[in-house]
């Protein structure tokens, strides 16, 4: 039975488009592409290159065989999960474990989850963390980082003090951690776009100060521009972030939060794909906690107190057990099951070829 297409009011019209919301963020990461290419030359761009390519194939090749149209291509999604991808690698990652992650990133951090929108966990970390597990002794080399025959530029010298050139340029760190400044223009031109909310970059970044400034006396080693890559492009991903106002604040908070806990526990490289990934499987009870209150509706606050305690509470286990799966060399495991979730819920939403609609 074929169901009439009926319009309903009210209507809404836009000129916005998925498209140009991934041309926006593409363009807003263009700049620290550039500062990439400026320290090591052509190495990270062919990593950048790479892990978009790697994606696009991806999307190409599921989407014919498994959908018989390749329309998803044009929404651009895939070339924003490999640049993302790309900005969190060092820059001289093997060209075939970033072709990897970049498979794995679309394959099974947005195809298998049901496609654009539907999925639960940003693609692009969870695209790293499949390079992590599967590729742990090169990704964790210190080789991939640094390559004194490689360097184009090391620093720049346009400033009296070095420590205000380092915002503007460093070269070390991760693809897309050469710039602190840039990283932050960028997030001002996809607010400027209604792209992103303020919420949850400002709640992490003054989450994550606040209690680092708390910790006791000992040597705990972060990157601001990590911290800055993640807190604009990676935790206010749509379909992964809380959508409610209160939500957000607290939801970029607990990554602050989860942060700081995994680099006071010794989480070195990982500490902030952890923490999103986590708050990312809390993203559903985030936001029935802090749902807006129904129009007429009495306001229980001391029941949504208790409910944020105890969300609180869980999401602080659940770090402890991360970070000791972590130290154990486990993290594995929750890949494993993470790689047997996606594929079971993947042919679980298949039709069913004994059942006929009529």
């Amino acid at each position: 039975m074929t169901l009439p297409h009926l319009p309903i009011p009210p209507f809404l019209r836009t000129t916005d488009s998925v498209s140009k919301i991934m041309a926006d963020v593409l363009f807003a990461l263009l700049p620290v592409c550039f500062m990439a290419w400026l320290a090591f030359g052509m190495e990270p761009v062919m990593v950048i290159l790479v892990a978009c390519g790697s994606a696009v194939a991806t999307e190409f090749l599921f989407s014919r065989l498994y959908v018989g149209k390749t329309a998803s291509l044009s929404d651009g999604s895939a070339l924003v999960t490999g640049t993302l991808l790309a900005c969190t690698l060092a820059p001289f990652t093997p060209l075939y474990i970033v072709a990897f992650g970049g498979a794995m990133a679309v394959l099974f951090g947005k195809l298998l989850a049901g496609g654009l929108g539907r999925n639960r966990f940003n693609p692009a970390l969870v695209g790293r963390e499949f390079m992590t597990v599967f590729f742990p002794a090169i990704m964790t080399s210190g080789a991939i980082w640094y390559r004194y025959d490689a360097v184009h530029v090391s620093s720049l010298d346009w400033l009296p003090d070095t420590f205000l050139d380092s915002l503007i340029f460093r070269g070390s760190g991760a693809i897309g951690e050469y710039s602190v400044v840039l990283l932050v223009l960028g997030g001002v031109y996809l607010l400027l776009k209604n792209r992103i909310s303020w919420h949850i970059p400002v709640a992490l970044t003054v989450s994550f100060t606040v209690l680092f400034m708390l910790l006791p006396d000992g040597e705990y080693r972060f990157s601001l521009a990590g911290v800055l890559l993640g807190a604009i492009f990676m935790a206010t991903d749509m379909p992964t972030s809380s959508s409610t106002f209160i939500g957000r604040l607290y939801y970029g908070a607990m990554i602050g939060a989860v942060a700081v806990m995994c680099i006071a526990f010794g989480v070195k490289h990982e500490y902030m794909s952890y923490s999103i990934l986590l708050l990312n499987a809390f993203v559903v009870p985030v936001d029935w906690v802090f749902r807006p209150r129904v129009w007429g509706g009495k306001n229980r606050l001391a029941a949504r107190i208790a409910q944020g305690m105890g969300l609180t509470a869980a999401i602080l286990a659940t770090t402890g057990i991360v970070i000791w799966l972590h130290h154990r060399e486990w993290i594995m495991y929750l890949v494993f099951a993470y790689i047997v979730w996606c594929i079971g819920g993947f042919f679980w939403r298949q039709p069913r070829p004994d059942v006929a609609v009529e």
